[in-house]
């Protein structure tokens, strides 16, 4: 089977950090957010990964290329000068992916789950797609796919034929595809794969199937999720085991507060209250108070006097002494608001 990795998106709410990486090329605690998706891939049976390209193509080519030889994975790439949407990327990499049933996998995700029962169950339906699923989260607001008891999607996002009795589900960004699909798009153009080229085979009679998994799962597309995402991982609330040696954390050492501490990283006498994560070759200064749900990224170095608390700090930046920093993003000289 191969895959898909949706790359190509322009990430505005995370401005200005997408100004220097596209979505999946985002540092997460240590490896770029891709690393993550070709886990989760892999481990489901993946032997080769397509992307699609828009936004700093040539960083996000580059992230992919090291990270699919990191683990052995073929890569194709495919540019698009005109950014096509979801149903549009994926045609475009349509030589790529028809020869048989394949994964597509959204970029600006963390989600540690096992795809293999997901790709079994779509063999066995005969089903043109298969939408993973899962309960909506609490408090959000994402458009909901309705289903039947037996599984048959009928309206996404409010479009499709419905029927009685259907229930909601959140759409985790993660499907399985038949190459029949490919029928059902438009020969050129930007398009939705959920709006627009699911409803037409839903009302043309074709077969969408959802399959509702339970597992952490969450979207990094804002400051806020990106930092809630950090802190959940750096509290212990997401398995990990399902990602192998690719997992945040594999190889370090554990440092005061639970912290995750890496060889290169100098703690020197700051005050670590953690639980937190410090990468490769970052400094903290004496004085510097680390608290709770903090990461601070590679070369990083935190003056004396600092205080950090619920903050993930990128790497090379610079904290001022006697600077405080709660709940954001850290950049450069950004500062981005992150509250949870």
């Amino acid at each position: 089977m191969k895959a898909m990795i949706l790359c190509a998106g322009l990430g505005t709410r995370l401005r200005p950090l997408t100004e220097r990486w596209p979505k999946p090329a985002l540092p997460f605690l240590g490896p770029p957010l891709l690393r993550y998706h070709l886990a989760v891939l892999k481990a489901a049976g993946v032997t080769a990964v397509g992307i699609n390209t828009h936004h700093l193509p040539e960083v996000m080519a580059a992230t992919a290329r090291a990270e699919c030889e990191r683990v052995g994975l073929p890569l194709h790439v495919v540019h698009e000068p005109v950014i096509q949407g979801t149903g549009g990327g994926i045609r475009g990499l349509k030589d790529f992916l028809a020869g048989d049933d394949f994964l597509v996998f959204n970029g600006d995700i963390l989600f540690p789950v096992d795809l293999r029962p997901v790709a079994a169950a779509h063999r066995r339906s005969g089903a043109v797609a298969t939408m993973v699923l899962m309960p909506m989260p609490p408090g959000e607001t994402y458009a909901a796919v309705e289903m039947e008891a037996g599984g048959q999607v009928r309206r996404i996002a409010g479009r499709g034929p419905g029927g009685p009795a259907l229930s909601p589900w959140h759409f985790t960004g993660v499907h399985v595809m038949s190459p029949r699909i490919f029928g059902f798009m438009s020969p050129e153009g930007p398009e939705d794969i959920n709006r627009e080229v699911y409803v037409r085979a839903l009302e043309a009679g074709q077969s969408v199937r959802g399959e509702v998994v339970r597992a952490y799962w969450s979207d990094l597309g804002t400051p806020s999720r990106y930092l809630a995402t950090v802190r959940d991982v750096l509290l212990g609330q997401v398995p990990l085991e399902g990602l192998g040696d690719a997992a945040p954390f594999t190889g370090l050492a554990r440092g005061p507060g639970g912290s995750w501490v890496h060889p290169e990283a100098n703690p020197g006498q700051a005050r670590v209250e953690g639980p937190a994560y410090l990468g490769a070759g970052c400094v903290l200064e004496k004085g510097a108070h680390v608290g709770s749900a903090v990461a601070v990224g590679a070369r990083a170095r935190v003056g004396q006097g600092a205080r950090l608390q619920r903050v993930a700090l990128f790497e090379d930046t610079q904290v001022a002494p006697g600077e405080t920093l709660e709940e954001v993003l850290a950049w450069g000289p950004h500062r981005i608001p992150a509250p949870l």
